[in-house]
């Protein structure tokens, strides 16, 4: 009896040290990280699938369309439908949007810059609410694509399962990567595509120590999802004939003007929110405004509704003219940006190239006038124009020309498609600094530019390298008093300090000592000789900050003071934080390139 009780009580510690083996031997071999890598893929395969069945089971009942007719390639819907749906789910949004704001909730963490700024660090309770608010986005019919909600939930669960098992910085960063990259290639059943989002978006780095993963868990994706539901957004496109050199000039031609749109795009983002807030201050009334404008357009169109994949493959085919796809253009981006300002959830990944198509198409018209003999093919001009756009508005170069090599398996073609993305990366690079995704983070504040990881930089506080209870003096008293308090060798610099011990200035020992004194001569006070008496560092200041000051006050060393107070905290030596500063760039460079 008692050998059966104390058998039981064995029990859960035994299970427990199982569980710690189990982590310690995933940690430690690559083996374990693409065992990890491929169970966050299979999660975000199935939540693909679930999101994407839920929303398309929303505009059936919604809008009445049939089951295998995407919203945004209905030939009509009902006003009633239009209308309402937008204003009723931006009032569910808005309510829960004013919910958070009256409880004071921080914004939530996107994959981007959770690898960026804190190691990979995600809420999953957060990503989860992003996912619902992107699936009642979509699902009302707000100009959204659900790929944000997928990354997101994709990358919360991969962060939770990293944090769960302790992982290490830089491998808790790849598995949210792999997550993000799992979720977009099973949304578009291209595996390449997936992974190179991770690399370029997500993680920020390509290197050998994170191919196996992501590229193991963007396949795990995208098998899964193919299995349940097949690829959402598929792109499928005709047959194209061989470039010539010519052409490649004209297609990057074309990335020129899609980087122009781009960045009008992202201009006019800003200017819309902005607009938004001023006219409707109300977070709660301010989705259904929204909603209103989005259903007034979608009474001229339905193709501003959803992602646009549906309308994609209806005007890939369809005949259309110079006038009919520049208000398709227009009508479309200010529908994506109207229902993004106004607070729905969701991205403008495929919103881009649904617009990026219709520039291609746009773009063949115009040349084929200019230069009718030249033969630039108008299919080639759709898949470029898509994917020249979406690398100015989300990024990623290489994502956009493995989507277009997936769907179409025509080599040509896609170095088209690579050499207008370069040529818009570089022209956005030049004339704006950003993709969509870190603009919006720049209006927030943060200077980021992508995924790499620059987090530790923040997290590498002057507080945390900071010498305490430096050596004090008043600054009210003489220069002999001072030298018979820190004689030669003593220390090299003493802080002066005044009431209540705030900063004064600092006093070189050795300086005080090379003055000459005469007989009965205190030298006067010993603020004669501070130095920077106005210069000081602040615990919570980052190691660039505090490098950056050094440079300007061309000190050696620097107080550390209370912002509020003055109050002198410790001091901080150049040499100490430049070692540190070399020491965490090592780290973080064999970090990304799979040292240490």
């Amino acid at each position: 009896m008692l050998s059966g009780i104390l058998e039981r009580r064995r029990t859960p510690r035994r299970a427990l040290v199982a569980l710690a083996r189990l982590r310690s031997g995933l940690r430690a071999s690559e083996l374990g990280l693409v065992a990890l890598a491929i169970g966050v893929g299979v999660a975000a395969g199935l939540c693909v699938s679930l999101m994407t069945s839920v929303v398309n089971a929303a505009h059936m009942l919604i809008y009445g369309i049939p089951f295998d007719v995407h919203l945004s390639a209905a030939q009509r819907v009902s006003p009633l439908a239009a209308l309402a749906a937008p204003m009723l789910g931006g009032l569910a949004l808005g309510s829960v949007d004013a919910w958070r704001a009256r409880k004071k909730l921080p914004h939530v963490v996107d994959p981007v810059e959770a690898n960026a700024l804190r190691g990979g660090r995600m809420s999953l309770r957060d990503s989860l609410l992003v996912a619902a608010q992107t699936v009642t986005s979509n699902g009302c019919g707000a100009s959204v694509g659900l790929e944000a909600g997928y990354a997101q939930i994709g990358a919360g669960l991969a962060s939770k399962l990293g944090l769960d098992m302790h992982l290490r910085r830089q491998d808790l960063r790849m598995l949210v990567g792999c997550g993000a990259g799992g979720a977009i290639a099973a949304a578009f059943g291209a595996p390449l595509t997936g992974a190179f989002y991770a690399f370029e978006l997500i993680i920020g780095a390509y290197s050998l120590a994170n191919v196996g993963p992501v590229f193991a868990a963007a396949l795990t994706a995208t098998l899964t999802t193919k299995a349940i539901i097949g690829a959402p957004y598929v792109i499928s496109a005709p047959e194209v004939p061989a470039l010539n050199f010519v052409h490649y000039g004209a297609l990057i031609g074309l990335g020129l003007v899609a980087a122009a749109v781009g960045v009008g795009a992202m201009r006019a983002a800003a200017l819309i929110e902005r607009a938004f807030h001023a006219a409707v201050p109300w977070r709660l009334p301010r989705p259904v405004a929204g909603g209103l404008m989005l259903g007034a357009m979608a009474l001229y169109t339905p193709q501003v509704l959803g992602a646009g994949h549906g309308a994609l493959g209806l005007d890939f085919y369809w005949p259309m003219t110079a006038t009919q796809l520049s208000v398709l253009i227009v009508l479309k981006l200010f529908a994506s940006l109207v229902s993004l300002a106004s607070g729905f959830r969701g991205g403008l990944f495929f919103a881009s190239l649904f617009v990026g198509s219709l520039l291609g198409k746009l773009y063949s018209i115009g040349f084929d006038v200019l230069f009718p003999s030249l033969g630039l093919d108008t299919t080639a001009c759709v898949l470029v124009g898509m994917g020249a756009l979406s690398t100015a508005i989300v990024g990623g170069p290489l994502t956009m020309t493995f989507l277009v090599l997936e769907s179409t398996g025509n080599l040509s073609i896609a170095g088209g498609a690579l050499a207008a993305s370069i040529a818009t990366t570089l022209a956005v690079r030049a004339t704006f600094g950003y993709s969509f995704t870190t603009w919006r983070l720049h209006l927030r504040g943060e200077t980021i530019r992508g995924g790499q990881d620059i987090g530790w930089m923040r997290d590498l506080t002057v507080a945390k390298m900071m010498i305490p209870s430096p050596p004090l003096f008043p600054a009210d008293q003489s220069i002999r008093a001072f030298r018979e308090a820190y004689p030669l060798g003593s220390a090299n610099v003493v802080v002066a300090v005044g009431d209540e011990g705030r900063y004064h200035g600092l006093i070189q020992v050795p300086e005080a000592h090379a003055m000459e004194l005469e007989e009965g001569d205190d030298g006067g006070p010993v603020e004669l000789i501070e130095r920077l008496p106005a210069t000081t560092l602040h615990p919570d200041d980052d190691i660039r900050s505090a490098l950056d000051l050094f440079g300007v006050a061309r000190s050696d060393t620097l107080a550390v003071t209370a912002r509020e107070t003055g109050r002198v905290l410790g001091t901080l030596g150049e040499a100490f934080a430049a070692r540190r500063y070399a020491q965490e760039t090592d780290g973080a460079m064999k970090g990304v390139l799979g040292g240490g």
